[in-house]
């Protein structure tokens, strides 16, 4: 009998009396539907604590992991941009340094890894590769990538690019996602390929062709906006059994 992997899950963090939960210091966050995407997909999910000593026992626990997205964005002087910081940057720069050397040790080692949002931009700068810092400047015609209704409604469609893991896991060519960012992949990191764009030409999906299970998505699949999203998870939870 196949036991139920255990997928580390990264956290987000707010600071004191922020956000509708009210308390003296700075607090865990984490959607009940990352969860809930992993737990209905054969998984069990391991919220991971931003604590950089801890991460060699994470690793010897979790068969796969997911790095979740968040209001803030990746320091731009991690991939060299330093010296043009739009103003609408924000940064949490102790939870990237946690999940930057969380990714690279589980790239390492092999482990399954879905990045989602802000986890497809840091698995992209942890290749080497560069960031948009605000669409809405560097793209002419940019389509709506930071939706104004609820994210369990699609915002754009995207093109999904044959050949690629997203491909082999959708049996989709095209796909209705919602969006969330203001940031995206600009230069390809080491080793990637693009595997999704919008209609814009933004990135919207990266994979590491390499790699038994490397894959970065611009969207939130956690909310199965698409039979595509849900896919995704199931994917997921079947390399973490391997």
């Amino acid at each position: 009998m196949i036991k139920k992997p255990i997928i580390g899950v990264t956290l987000d963090i707010e600071k004191a009396a922020k956000g509708g939960y009210s308390s003296e210091i700075d607090w865990y966050a984490l959607r009940r539907n990352y969860i809930g995407a992993i737990v209905k997909a054969g998984g069990i999910a391991l919220p991971l604590p931003h604590e950089i000593s801890c991460i060699n026992d994470y690793l010897k626990i979790i068969k796969g992991l997911v790095v979740t997205g968040g209001h803030f964005d990746i320091p731009p002087s991690m991939y060299g941009d330093e010296s043009s910081v739009h103003e609408t940057v924000t940064t949490k720069n102790n939870r990237t340094a946690f999940e930057y050397e969380l990714v690279t040790k589980s790239l390492k080692k092999k482990l399954p890894f879905l990045g989602i949002c802000g986890g497809e931009q840091l698995l992209n700068v942890v290749r080497g590769g560069t960031l948009i810092q605000h669409i809405p400047d560097e793209i002419d015609g940019a389509v709506t990538h930071e939706q104004k209704t609820t994210h369990d409604n699609p915002a754009h469609r995207i093109e999904v690019l044959k050949g690629t893991l997203l491909h082999k896991i959708t049996r989709m060519k095209e796909m209705r996602v919602n969006s969330s960012h203001h940031q995206a992949v600009k230069d390809v990191g080491g080793g990637l390929v693009v595997s999704a764009r919008a209609p814009d030409g933004v990135i919207e999906a990266i994979e590491d062709p390499h790699h038994p299970f490397c894959l970065g998505v611009e969207w939130h699949p956690e909310y199965e906006v698409s039979k595509g999203d849900s896919r995704i998870f199931s994917a997921l939870v079947k390399a973490c059994k391997i």
